[in-house]
């Protein structure tokens, strides 16, 4: 490793081993350090700008009404989109007509100043959800949670959610990362006239009932975390395993990868690829890895501009890409393939994303050009975000050469991360290689999220009224039966259409120490240190 490495691993270990960081009365077994390439920039995930570590603390730190379950897939463990489970709320029950969620809430449930949870402060909570100019409200809308005249109180254990129509992800939407349920006394109490939902206070402090409690926190250097013993929400009644948990930023992936394959951190996750194979071989670490289920990596063409307002072309430029080369040099075949699908016109199953029928086929390729009114091929450019350069490099290389190799000339521009998301945005790049995460991935959800609308995720800025009608008919659907042929349609047209080429879902890598067990793969792509152990 180069002395630069070899040198801040060793002042990183320095600082895991107690320099900087609180005495600690709890053992060492007992104690989970979490190294991290980003930073924990707010406690408030609900806030503009949050990063992914916001969320991921949030979850740890915030109960929300319901979580998600999780299943064991091969050997390994991930959330369960289709099993919903109570966490603040001890049971709901939903009316005949499927418009109105009744949910009592845990006897035993209390906020970590030791007052009780109500069903007032759920009611505030959810109202500040809806109501605060946040991430949330935008989500919240995509389960119909739009307006506080939908929240009320029945009695101090018991609300009801009220819905126009039957949504069928308003209760998927009170799982999510924005949903945290907030103490609402003692938020009021830090609220002011200009910020009536505390939002200052709440970037820097915490009004929570989680499984753990915030002792410290230096943004963009360190956080810990205490257990909460009072913690009602525990599945099956038993507490995390980790007393204390102390997360630090080391930005650096290689120096990440040293410190826990010496033993001096407990885990890190997105390290770079070409540092775990060590972690695989190392007598003191170990490699979780799974594909990232809910998330996909695309090359994206704007649709309505020329010339890839043209589904010949769009079907053209995915014929010529070498998709093998570019899985094994992005990111070393560690994922699930999107491409190579045996099918044709009918996908097998209503799930989304699934292998799609695009295989290198450049004679194909060409014959479409030309049938497109492009028998020499055209010019054009692509971009990516530099920080993603170290898969979307060799993706840009490799696709500059396949698409020469048809008439197609592409100029390469890599993009800083604030000018590549302003030109996503505004829907000035006409082509270009981006990742996709949905927190709810079902298959309407994914179409009606990426595939409709005027807005940043609709990445190729696609425009089809049928699939419109689609995502507006699954979304209120209550037969499964409709709803299934309604997903098989959208696959149909999103294949037949063409409006981004799907790569792969590239694996989640998880390097932790090998007494570190019951890692789950979470929607939001972070460490959930309650289902952490010791063994």
């Amino acid at each position: 490793m180069k002395r630069r490495v070899l040198l801040q691993s060793a002042a990183g270990a320095a600082l895991l081993a107690g320099g900087g960081m609180p005495a600690m009365a709890q053992s060492r077994a007992e104690t989970l350090r979490y190294v991290t390439g980003a930073t924990i920039n707010t406690l408030d995930t609900t806030m503009f700008g949050a990063t992914r570590e916001s969320f991921g603390l949030s979850m740890n730190v915030y109960d929300r009404l319901f979580r998600f379950g999780r299943k064991k897939v091969a050997d390994y463990w991930v959330f369960d989109p289709d099993k919903i489970e109570g966490e603040l709320a001890k049971s709901y029950s939903i009316s005949p007509d499927n418009k109105v969620i009744t949910i009592t809430l845990r006897d035993d449930a209390t906020w970590q100043d030791g007052s009780p949870v109500t069903a007032e402060d759920v009611k505030w909570s959810l109202d500040r959800a809806v109501s605060a100019k946040s991430l949330a409200a935008p989500q919240f809308t995509t389960g119909s949670l739009t307006s506080v005249d939908q929240f009320k109180i029945v009695d101090p254990k018991t609300l009801t959610v009220t819905l126009e129509k039957p949504d069928r992800l308003a209760l998927a939407n009170l799982c999510v990362c924005y949903a945290i349920m907030v103490n609402s006394k003692l938020a009021k109490q830090n609220a002011t006239g200009e910020d009536p939902w505390a939002q200052e206070w709440m970037k820097t402090n915490t009004a929570a009932s989680g499984a753990y409690i915030v002792e410290s926190h230096k943004a963009g250097e360190s956080t810990v975390l205490r257990r909460n013993d009072k913690w009602a929400g525990a599945p099956g009644g038993t507490l995390p395993f980790f007393r204390r948990i102390i997360i630090q930023t080391v930005p650096e992936p290689a120096t990440r990868a040293n410190l826990v394959e010496r033993g001096d951190a407990d885990l890190s996750i997105d390290l770079a690829a070409a540092d775990l194979p060590t972690i695989e071989k190392s007598a003191k670490a170990k490699l979780v890895s799974m594909p990232q289920t809910n998330g996909f990596t695309h090359v994206s063409m704007n649709t309505q501009a020329a010339p890839f307002d043209n589904p010949k072309v769009r079907k053209a430029v995915a014929a010529a890409l070498s998709y093998d080369d570019m899985f094994k040099a992005a990111i070393f075949e560690r994922g699930r393939k999107l491409y190579d699908g045996t099918w044709t016109t009918t996908p097998p199953d209503a799930s989304f994303p699934q292998p799609i029928p695009n295989k290198a086929d450049p004679a194909l390729a060409k014959k479409l050009l030309a049938e497109a009114g492009f028998p020499n091929g055209f010019s054009t450019t692509f971009a990516f975000n530099v920080g993603a350069a170290a898969t979307a490099e060799p993706v840009a290389a490799l696709l500059k050469e396949s698409l020469g190799k048809v008439g197609i000339q592409v100029e390469i521009q890599k993009k800083p991360d604030a000018e590549f998301n302003t030109l996503a945005s505004e829907r000035k790049m006409p082509f270009f290689m981006d990742g996709a995460t949905a927190w709810l991935p079902y298959t309407y959800y994914f179409f009606y999220l990426y595939f409709t609308r005027e807005q940043r995720w609709n990445f190729s800025s696609f425009k089809s009224t049928k699939m419109e009608e689609l995502t507006l008919d699954a979304r209120y659907q209550t037969d499964k039966a409709k709803y299934d042929d309604d997903c098989l349609k959208m696959i149909e047209i999103f294949n037949a259409e063409t409006p981004l080429i799907m790569l792969w879902q590239p694996n989640h890598d998880a390097a932790m120490a090998k007494s570190v067990d019951g890692y789950t793969y979470q929607f939001y792509r972070q460490a959930d240190f309650r289902d952490l152990k010791r063994v």
